[in-house]
């Protein structure tokens, strides 16, 4: 198929967006995942829709699909920005810290912003089901990067001499994921269950035995 648009057309395509309205275009975005979180920690996962949170920030449904496609993109957008660099504790910020206490943290700041824990749960169960591919490839992705950054650190605190060096890193960075994810959804459920106790626990029988 030929193209007869006239050659203005390709350069009026060609030319850069304005600055003015890229920065609209980033801060409406922006708006829009701030306003997310706050509509699903509202209604919940099953009340929450892309016409609910359009009603939320303003805009029309047809505005928000141009910048998500689907809820569930939304969502796991909103998740991303939530966990984004500098908004979660990391071993830079706490150079010390065992891997069970990264998560510990990582816990306790999720659990500060209304909504996050739900919506991670929302999108892990989401990942098990077919038809979701957004939520599968967050969960996988999220896993295998968390994984394999625990197992780093853990190898690191083996070789200082902070962690038992007869356990398998990678072994050790399954089982401290799979801990901390296990507890949250018991706290979900029950917001007695001992969470940070239980992983503090967890902390201690990793650490090497006192000679």
């Amino acid at each position: 198929m030929t193209d007869d648009r006239p050659a203005a057309a390709d350069a009026d395509e060609d030319r850069p967006r304005p600055r003015g309205a890229y920065a609209k275009g980033i801060a409406r975005r922006q708006e829009i995942l701030d306003r997310a979180i706050e509509v699903f920690a509202a209604r919940g996962a099953d009340r929450t829709s892309l016409r609910a949170i359009a009603s939320a920030v303003g805009v029309t449904h047809s505005a928000l699909t141009h910048y998500f496609g689907s809820l569930e993109e939304l969502l796991v957008a909103v998740y991303q920005e939530s966990n984004a660099p500098g908004r979660q504790p990391s071993e830079r910020l706490l150079p010390d810290a065992t891997p069970v206490e990264l998560m510990i943290e990582s816990a306790r700041t999720n659990r500060a912003v209304p909504g996050l824990v739900q919506l991670y749960s929302t999108l892990v169960s989401a990942a098990l089901e077919e038809g979701h591919p957004a939520a599968r490839d967050f969960a996988t992705t999220r896993f295998s990067r968390l994984r394999a950054d625990m197992a780093d650190v853990v190898r690191r605190q083996q070789e200082s001499g902070r962690m038992r060096d007869d356990v398998d890193a990678d072994a050790v960075a399954a089982l401290i994921v799979a801990a901390s994810d296990g507890l949250q959804t018991q706290w979900l459920l029950d917001d007695s269950a001992p969470q940070q106790e239980a992983l503090a626990l967890l902390d201690r029988l990793l650490r090497p035995a006192a000679r």
